[in-house]
């Protein structure tokens, strides 16, 4: 009898293995046929807290979508959970949102330090972490962490495009770097020392770091000023650069300035920061300004104030956190109209490496692509100059 009933065991197993290969495995926790559920942090309060619009908008589009009948007929389930900016409470948070709430993925963790205390908790539990809101380079490392993806273009490509132009227009540059001690801001100096190659050594006469919980950067600033750089590479979150450009300014420092596209936010820095004191800063787009004059008036910005004004009325449509989330959002909504109905774990990361997509508030010239062996999905920038109303083309970085 035992064995008889081991042997319908077994068979009964076989079928199920077989019905697996037949059809794929069963979909992710998360997904039912009416819903996805979808986790996220993102720091709604702490020191960085202005990126929480990026969180409110994200949400604000997936209702979009979901008015419009969900992807292949499901709706989105957005659960997203302030962490401060704290590693370990993003830990804390993550956790809850898979054990807890069961999400199929984390789309667009925000954050270098945070996004790095959860990679090894979603690898080990084969959890996707899609689309990380971060330009480090390590996102790009589908072998050692093949559950995790970046979106935008990296700080090293960054802050290396930064350091080639000013090795081809300043040759002779006394340069003074400030930037946010962490990953975050490691990856850009990298980046810049790449760029300057041999010269980095001699061309770089002071470095400042900062920590995102000191109250001010005045004295850094001061600093660079006295070291006698003539160029300011300014490698900070919205807050300090907001600081860093009222004193460079207060001080009468005429450095030409680099600052990182993280910071590069005509709403939340230049206007607060004074917009007379931002005439002249250098930095790298990849998605068109869209309050910049020669973008306004183009059927995909347009569309994209419409859907402000529907979904999201009371922000600040010309604020670049939230043009970013629309974008970064877009991505994410396309890749599970890519999976089909096949919503497995493993099939999201898989078609998130086979991702060729044009996104309407990308520059042109400037596209979403991965592979198996490369998941940096956005590669290309374009470098500009402030005039205080609109970004002037430098032409590409690359």
């Amino acid at each position: 009898m035992f064995i008889k009933m081991k042997t319908m065991y077994l068979g009964i197993t076989s079928g199920f293995l077989m019905a697996s290969m037949l059809f794929g495995s069963e979909n992710a926790p998360g997904v039912t046929d009416k819903e996805i559920k979808v986790g996220n942090t993102i720091p709604y309060s702490g020191p960085v807290s202005s990126y929480g619009a990026i969180g409110i908008n994200c949400k604000a589009f997936f209702e979009k979508v979901n008015s419009e009948g969900g992807v292949n007929g499901r709706k989105i389930v957005f659960i997203s959970k302030d962490d401060a900016y704290s590693p370990q409470k993003t830990l804390e948070q993550t956790r809850r949102l898979v054990e807890e709430e069961n999400v199929m993925c984390i789309f667009g963790s925000l954050g270098t330090p945070t996004s790095t205390a959860i990679r090894p908790y979603l690898n080990e539990m084969k959890v996707p972490q899609v689309f990380v809101m971060s330009g480090a380079s390590k996102w790009n490392d589908p072998q050692a962490f093949p559950w995790t993806i970046g979106w935008q273009p990296t700080y090293h490509l960054e802050g290396k495009a930064y350091g080639l132009y000013i090795l081809k227009n300043y040759p002779k540059a006394k340069v003074g770097v400030l930037y946010q001690n962490d990953d975050y801001g490691k990856d850009y100096l990298n980046g810049l020392k790449d760029g300057l190659g041999d010269k980095a050594d001699a061309m770089i006469v002071k470095v400042e770091t900062y920590n995102v919980t000191d109250p001010s950067i005045d004295s850094q600033i001061l600093n660079l000023k006295s070291s006698g750089a003539d160029i300011f590479i300014d490698i900070t979150t919205s807050k300090f650069s907001v600081q860093a450009i009222k004193k460079k300014s207060e001080l009468d420092w005429k450095a030409v300035h680099f600052l990182n596209n993280v910071s590069a936010n005509i709403e939340v820095v230049f206007r607060p920061a004074g917009i007379d004191h931002t005439k002249g800063i250098i930095t790298a787009l990849y998605m068109k300004s869209v309050s910049d004059p020669k973008w306004r008036d183009t059927p995909e910005v347009k569309e994209y104030f419409a859907f402000m004004k529907k979904y999201n009325p009371k922000a600040k449509a010309s604020d670049y956190n939230n043009y970013y989330a629309y974008t970064i959002t877009q991505t994410f909504v396309a890749l599970l109209k890519q999976c089909g109905d096949n919503l497995t774990r493993e099939n999201v990361m898989k078609q998130a490496a086979h991702l060729d997509m044009q996104l309407p508030l990308l520059i042109p010239g400037i596209k979403v692509q991965t592979s198996p062996t490369d998941y940096a999905p956005i590669k290309r920038m374009m470098l500009v100059k402030f005039n205080g109303e609109s970004f002037d083309d430098l032409g590409f970085a690359d």
